[in-house]
C-alpha cells in the first residue's frame, strides 16, 4: 500500500513537471520586450538565487563544499550545455518557432540512444535501429520542407542529451547540481545584465513592474519542474518517466499549431509522423524488454523443487 502511494505521488510529480515544461511557450512568449539572451541571463540569475535559498532552508548548503576538480568540470560542462539548451529554446519561442522546439524534444530520446552507442558502446537492438532510421528519414523530410536542417530542434535534442549524460555521471543530487551549475553560469549572466543596465538597453526596469516580476519569475518557473522531476525520478520507474516525457513536446506542439497558428504544410506533418512512429517503436520495444527482464528475474528467484 505504501509503495503504491509513493508511486502515485511520483507520477503526480512527473506529470506536473512535464506539464509545466509543456507550458513554457506561454510563459516565455510574454517576455517579448526582452531579447532571448537577456531572458536567459535572468533565468540563470533568479534560478540560482532561488536554489541557494532552497539549499539553505533544507540544510544542504554545505553540500557545495569540498567538491573535487572532476566534479566542478562536470558541473561546468553541464552548465554550458543547459545554457545552450535554454537559450536555444527561448530563441525558438520568441521567434515563433515553437513547433520546431517541440520537434527537438520529440527527437531527444532517440539522440540519447545514439549517444549511448557512440560514447558507451551500447549495442542497438533491431527495433532501435529501425527507430533511428525513421528519425533520420524524418530529419531529411523536414530539412527539405524548411529548406535547411531544423537547427533549433537538433541543437535542443543534442544539448539536452549531452546534459543528461553529464548528470548521469555527476555525483550530486539534483538540488545541489542545479545550484552548482548556477554558480558557474551566474557571474557571467549577472555581468551581462549589469552591462545591459549600464548601456541602457536592458528591459528589467523600463517596461513596468509587471515585466520585472515576470523576469524574476523565470527563476521559480525554471526550478519548480526540475524539483518535481527530481522527486518523480526517486519514486517511479524510468520507463514511467519515459512515457510521461512526451507530454512536454505534445503540449508545446499544440500551443504552436492551435494558439500561434504556425505553418504546418503536409510535408512537415509527414516528418512529424515519422518521428512519432519511431518513438512508438522505440517505446514499445523498451516496455517489452523491461517486462521480459522482470519475468526472467522472477523465474530465477523461484525456489527449485
Amino acid at each position: 500500500m505504501k509503495a503504491r502511494k509513493t508511486e502515485t505521488v511520483g507520477v503526480a510529480c512527473g506529470v506536473g513537471a512535464y506539464v509545466l515544461w509543456g507550458a513554457f511557450p506561454a510563459f516565455f512568449g510574454v517576455l517579448g520586450p526582452a531579447g532571448s539572451v537577456e531572458i536567459l541571463a535572468h533565468r540563470v540569475v533568479w534560478t540560482l538565487a532561488l536554489m541557494l535559498v532552497v539549499l539553505w532552508v533544507s540544510g544542504r548548503i554545505r553540500s557545495l563544499r569540498g567538491l573535487g576538480v572532476r566534479t566542478w568540470l562536470l558541473v561546468a560542462a553541464a552548465s554550458a550545455l543547459i545554457a545552450v539548451n535554454w537559450g536555444t529554446y527561448i530563441y525558438g519561442v520568441t521567434s515563433d518557432r515553437v513547433v520546431e522546439t517541440a520537434l527537438g524534444y520529440f527527437v531527444n530520446p532517440l539522440v540519447s540512444v545514439l549517444l549511448g552507442v557512440v560514447i558507451f558502446r551500447e549495442r542497438l537492438v533491431p527495433a532501435q535501429i529501425v527507430a533511428l532510421a525513421l528519425a533520420a528519414a524524418a530529419v531529411v523530410v523536414i530539412t527539405v520542407d524548411y529548406g535547411h536542417p531544423p537547427f533549433i530542434a537538433l541543437t535542443l535534442a543534442l544539448s539536452f542529451a549531452l546534459y543528461g549524460l553529464c548528470k548521469k555521471v555527476m555525483p550530486l543530487d539534483p538540488r545541489t547540481s542545479l545550484t552548482a551549475e548556477g554558480i558557474v553560469a551566474g557571474p557571467i549572466a549577472l555581468g551581462y545584465l549589469v552591462f545591459l543596465a549600464v548601456a541602457g538597453t536592458g528591459t528589467f526596469l523600463g517596461h513596468g513592474p509587471g515585466h520585472s516580476l515576470l523576469l524574476i519569475a523565470a527563476g521559480p518557473v525554471t526550478a519548480l519542474p526540475l524539483l518535481l522531476f527530481g522527486a518523480a525520478a526517486q519514486r517511479v520507474p524510468l520507463r514511467t518517466l519515459g512515457m510521461l516525457q512526451y507530454l512536454t513536446p505534445a503540449l508545446q506542439m499544440v500551443w504552436g499549431v492551435a494558439v500561434l497558428h504556425e505553418d504546418m504544410p503536409a510535408s512537415r506533418w509527414i516528418g512529424f509522423a515519422l518521428i512519432w512512429l519511431a518513438l512508438a517503436i522505440f517505446t514499445t520495444d523498451a516496455l517489452v524488454r523491461v517486462r521480459r527482464g522482470r519475468r526472467t528475474l522472477r523465474s530465477s528467484q523461484e525456489p527449485v523443487q
